[in-house]
């Protein structure tokens, strides 16, 4: 029997597993793939280095930087290029306004000259100064961004953003569970302007240095370091079938046979959590089953002639009838990505388009590709990757649905979960809800009084 078993071997479970073991604890992980790494997955081959799923992380959330740098990983910026993000709106690519912070204006200068809005959306924009604050204890980002800065800005700015950072649409996502700092600002300096405004100065700004961060030989580099610090105590190809209570602890039904555990920590996706859960915790079951998840899909293009395209990348604002939400332009935004001469485009999809097979997610790829650039365009090498469970999505009462999960698991003492629909869908989130389920564990085992 293991003290622990840890199901899931994306950077969540791997946190924890790294966790139980700084700790001392005897643990297990589970991943039911040949490979560990989850959504994480860097291919790399012909000179081309290709992200599957997330490109890099964030330098101001420490968890994967503090990771990499423990393993003697040194992070690498993008490349510079100013301006460096551009939205599609009416059919032309404008450049993100300097100063936002998160998703909303933070500089009155940028929010002045950027065309992305018409005068009146600007003057309306304004407006924030003289509104009071709101009253609600949470609404939906849509609600939020039309009540203060108006539908122009939710439009062209704000709901291409979101969509980037969390998939599908963002018009119901949650603004106490994705985006506090924003409520937080309204609450404080009522004007959202002025509190971006502030809120930037106090930080200092970031255009001049490098906001993401990856590694030279990708985000795996990181899945490698971790996977050997684990060493023998990952079993691949090892899925869960059943899991249920037992004497002393829990027991997990897996084609190796059945194991033991005294604690478990479930690091899947929510769905399936959910069904591991479900003979024996139907009121978690249901709160995690409530938690919507987005298709996602990326398709990386390579081309031997350079692309006419600036900075690092293109988001589409809504209604330009795109099926991609966005291209990253990989050979300009990260060093050593393509062959010399090469041209590397990356798109993302999410939503029902994402579901589509892998040859026909490279021909929408190209089809929106070609469709910006006004040029026929003929990749060399094509990939595609598909992510069914996608991304979560924190819809309007999310964290009180969280508070009612961690409540519903009390019926089930030593079972613990983490996961990218816990608190946040970035990986320095994710490596924090492995680690603290991690520590949650180590705590239940030490008042708990010893099996047998």
């Amino acid at each position: 029997m293991a003290q622990v078993v840890v199901v899931g071997g994306g950077w969540a479970g791997l946190s924890a597993a790294l966790a139980l073991k700084e700790r001392g604890a005897d643990f297990l992980l589970l991943e039911a793939a040949p490979r560990l790494g989850g959504k994480v997955f860097t291919h790399r081959g012909e000179g081309f280095l290709i992200e599957g799923g997330p490109d890099a992380s964030v330098r101001y959330k420490k968890e994967v930087l503090a990771l990499g740098e423990a393993f003697g990983l040194t992070p690498i910026g993008t490349l510079p290029q100013k301006p460096a993000a551009f939205i599609l709106r009416k059919g032309r690519a404008h450049p993100l306004p300097e100063g936002l912070l998160q998703v909303v204006p933070g500089d009155l200068k940028a929010l002045a000259k950027t065309p992305l809005l018409s005068p009146w959306g600007k003057l309306r924009a304004l407006y924030d100064l003289f509104l009071p604050r709101g009253g609600k204890e949470d609404e939906s980002l849509k609600e939020f961004v039309e009540r203060r800065l108006g539908l122009e800005v939710y439009e062209a700015l704000v709901a291409p953003l979101a969509g980037g950072i969390y998939g599908g649409e963002p018009e119901e996502l949650s603004m106490r569970a994705a985006f506090p700092q924003l409520l937080e600002l309204e609450r404080k300096h009522r004007s959202l302007v002025l509190g971006a405004m502030r809120a930037r100065r106090a930080r200092g700004s970031r255009e001049g240095g490098s906001l993401f961060f990856s590694f030279a030989e990708g985000l795996s580099a990181l899945t490698r370091k971790m996977a050997e610090a684990l060493g023998e105590r990952t079993l691949l190809a090892t899925p869960v079938l059943g899991l249920e209570p037992g004497k002393g602890g829990y027991r997990l039904h897996t084609p190796r046979g059945v194991l033991e555990a005294e604690a478990v920590v479930l690091a899947t996706p929510a769905p399936v959590a959910a069904a591991l859960l479900r003979p024996f915790l139907p009121e978690a079951t249901a709160l995690l089953k409530g938690i919507p998840h987005t298709p996602a899909a990326t398709v990386s293009l390579a081309f031997r002639e350079p692309l006419p395209v600036r900075g690092h990348g293109l988001l589409m604002a809504k209604g330009e009838g795109y099926r991609v939400r966005g291209f990253t332009w990989t050979h300009q935004k990260w060093p050593g990505r393509a062959p010399e001469g090469f041209s590397l485009a990356r798109a993302y999809l999410s939503g029902e388009v994402a579901r589509l097979a892998e040859a026909e997610l490279v021909r929408v790829a190209l089809e929106d590709l070609r469709r910006f650039l006004g040029q026929e365009v003929k990749p060399e090498r094509t990939w595609a990757f598909r992510f069914p469970e996608g991304m979560p999505a924190y819809r309007v009462g999310h964290l009180e649905r969280v508070e009612r999960l961690e409540m519903a698991l009390l019926k089930a003492p030593g079972v613990f979960l983490a996961g990218n629909y816990l608190e946040g869908v970035g990986l320095p989130e994710v490596v924090r809800t492995g680690r603290r389920a991690a520590e949650r564990a180590v705590a239940y085992l030490a008042l708990s009084p010893s099996p047998g």
